[in-house]
């Protein structure tokens, strides 16, 4: 019970964290956001920076999707730019990965008391809102630590040992599906990787058993933007299932192609014990993920556009 106590407390601290952050960081941003996100996108290769630098900051692929749902559905932006700024949106929410991959627990209570000062002396809304920022993203890693030392006595677990993709990509869509969040399942994902197995060595996932849950949490996160056009427009459920197909078909592609790219992450990925670098392999397999997706879908947007008024034809 304690250890379950832990796991719960501490992804609700990531998972407020991580929210509040996100939206003190729109407060801070203003309109400034939706501007960039419904003006600079005139060429798809411009959607997608536009979509990755919109998530880099605001920290959230589910609040910048959603974004650009309402746009869609407001006619402020036309199918094709939004289907391009939902490659970026995929890039963009991959830097959050990152970020936990750094070691940077000894400087979480220094950040949170900056954060606290910037929050409660500031005199301007917008700095109030940069501060609870930085106090959210102490929070957010506070928690992170908390779920590495509740999921320590899982190490060993059949679950985590059994070596199955589609065992992993299942567990990781449930994860997702139900925590509505995909940075939260990839950072209890990185936490279970940092365990050592039996051999008190290795990773008790390693990179090929993390590899399929990742996956399984791409196609998890889709679900949010699913259950934001309902009750839209056409095009915002064409949005929103350019999405899906986007995140599907490269979870299929790569666990068809998984021998080979597990193989490419560890080889543009640090080397050392398996323990110390395999976070930063998660948070690369990530990262490499989405941005193979995109580099393949961005020649094929018109084909992308055009399965999705497919499969969401107009009423006749």
């Amino acid at each position: 019970m304690e250890m379950l106590f832990a796991l719960f407390g501490g992804l609700a601290m990531f998972l407020y964290g991580m929210d509040r952050m996100s939206r003190a960081l729109q407060r801070a941003a203003g309109d400034a956001m939706k501007r960039l996100l419904a003006r600079l996108t005139a060429t798809p290769l411009l959607g997608v920076l536009t979509g990755l630098a919109v998530t880099a900051v605001l920290q959230s692929s589910s609040a910048a999707t959603v974004m650009v749902i309402g746009f869609v559905s407001a006619g402020l932006l036309e199918l094709p730019r939004a289907v391009a700024v939902i490659y970026g949106i995929n890039i963009g929410t991959t830097m959050t990965a990152q970020l936990i991959a750094f070691d940077v627990q000894t400087l979480v209570y220094p950040v949170l008391f900056l954060g606290f000062l910037l929050d409660f002396a500031a005199r301007r809304p917008r700095w109030q809102a940069v501060g609870e920022a930085v106090f959210s993203f102490g929070l957010l890693f506070e928690g992170i630590d908390i779920l590495g030392r509740a999921l320590q006595p899982l190490a060993g677990q059949a679950v985590f040992l059994e070596e199955s993709p589609l065992l992993g990509i299942l567990l990781g869509l449930s994860m997702t599906m139900v925590v509505q969040s995909s940075s939260a399942t990839i950072a209890l994902l990185q936490n279970v990787a940092r365990q050592a197995g039996p051999d008190g060595i290795h990773s008790v996932l390693g990179l090929a058993g993390a590899v399929p849950v990742l996956l399984g949490d791409n196609i998890g996160t889709t679900v949010t933007a699913l259950l934001a056009c309902i009750g839209q427009g056409k095009d915002a459920a064409r949005a929103a299932l350019a999405h899906s197909c986007f995140n599907l078909s490269g979870s299929l592609l790569a666990a068809v192609l998984l021998p080979w790219f597990v193989r490419l992450v560890e080889l543009i990925s640090p080397k050392g014990p398996e323990l110390e670098v395999i976070s930063r392999q998660i948070a690369n397999a990530h990262t490499t993920f989405n941005v193979c997706c995109a580099l393949l879908w961005l020649p094929f947007l018109p084909w992308m556009v055009r399965l999705v008024c497919a499969l969401v034809p107009e009423d006749r």
